[in-house]
């Protein structure tokens, strides 16, 4: 019976954790592509305006009107694009999410990079349109990062039993 170093079992948990993360990830983006494609009918997209318009809700900061206009801005021929998008980024997490599970060495480095790519865009909003959601989710990417590097590093390195 082959036994597996204590360092590999501890990183297999770490994988699925962040496996699960992604994949989770990837749902997500699955449900805002489906919302967008079904925006992109002018009729769903004029209801959701109106409904919004009409919502009967203590707004003291303008935040559902702000959404209003920039809904009404962007128009129903927009949401393509965005769902668009949302698939793509849902098929990198699903295969990040994959790889990760099955304990893929590719699938670390993978998610390194296509995870470090968008730090700079993340420090970008951090600091200029600040959220505590932003900060925690460019904190938790740079750990993710640096988790990954050190598993693909330590998976390089001969053991010595």
């Amino acid at each position: 019976m082959k036994q597996t170093p204590k360092h590999e079992s501890r990183h297999s948990v770490g994988l699925r954790v962040i496996a699960i993360y992604e994949v989770v990830k990837t749902v997500g983006l699955i449900l805002v592509a489906i919302a967008a494609f079904h925006l992109n009918r002018t009729q769903n997209f004029e209801h959701l305006v109106h409904w919004l318009e009409h919502l009967s809700l203590a707004d003291s900061n303008g935040l559902r009107w702000r959404l209003v206009n920039v809904l009404e801005e962007m128009g129903p021929s927009k949401f393509v694009a965005i769902g668009i998008v949302a698939l793509a980024y849902a098929v990198i997490f699903a295969v990040e999410g994959v790889g990760l599970w099955l304990r893929k060495p590719w699938a670390e480095w993978f998610t390194v990079i296509t995870t470090g790519s968008l730090i700079p865009l993340e420090i970008y909003e951090t600091l200029h349109h600040f959220g505590w959601l932003k900060l925690a989710t460019l904190v938790g990417n740079v750990v993710i990062i640096i988790y990954l590097v050190r598993v693909a590093l330590q998976s390089r390195k001969p053991h010595t039993s």
